[in-house]
């Protein structure tokens, strides 16, 4: 049975770890950002469908213009970051269920199902969002993930000609622990939670 990670870990994870909003220029290289969808992939989604799509924006020119389609507040935060990854979530997932869970026809449970389709795909693809992010932590790395964007621009802007749509960004790198906020309040489990 796994025990509990040491509590230096889980501050790492959880306790310590912030949404960060300025960042050191010194760039990610490709074998870190390998390393972390390599971890992201392992989380799990429904019937391992994994609906994600992950667009790394490490040039200027790709930062630029992402920051070009996002909030003036959420501008800066990108074309600071050495990297700002797009979220995406695959409408025609399905298709790769055959090679994902070959086990059965799950590619039929989707087909001419729009809103399950969606809706799958939206759960899913923010559920990788969120291994995204802890995986970054785990690998020392902090993040900044944001909404405050011009949806159907991104997608123009990076998605055209798939089935793909934007969910969320996320910048990442190592934030300079400047602008940051104090930590903010969390609900208590007695608001949050029951046990049934």
């Amino acid at each position: 049975m796994p025990e509990f990670l040491p509590a230096e870990a889980l501050d790492q994870l959880f306790e310590k770890a912030r949404t960060h909003y300025d960042w050191e220029p010194a760039p990610l290289d490709e074998a870190l950002l390998r390393r972390l969808y390599d971890l992201t992939k392992m989380g799990p989604t429904s019937a391992n469908a994994s609906p994600a799509r992950f667009i790394f924006c490490t040039s200027a020119e790709a930062r630029d213009k992402l920051a070009s389609l996002a909030s003036d507040a959420n501008a800066p935060k990108i074309r600071s970051a050495p990297v700002t990854v797009i979220i995406g979530m695959d409408l025609a997932f399905h298709d790769k269920l055959p090679q994902l869970f070959p086990h059965t026809d799950a590619k039929s449970w989707f087909e001419g199902n729009d809103a399950l389709i969606r809706e799958t795909a939206f759960r899913n693809s923010s559920l990788q969002g969120a291994w995204l992010i802890m995986a970054a932590r785990a690998l020392g790395l902090d993040t900044g993930p944001m909404s405050g964007f011009d949806k159907a621009g991104v997608d123009r802007a990076f998605w055209e000609g798939t089935q793909v749509e934007t969910n969320f960004i996320c910048s990442i790198g190592h934030g300079t622990g400047q602008k940051l906020f104090p930590r903010l309040p969390r609900l208590a489990f007695e608001d949050a939670c029951r046990i049934a």
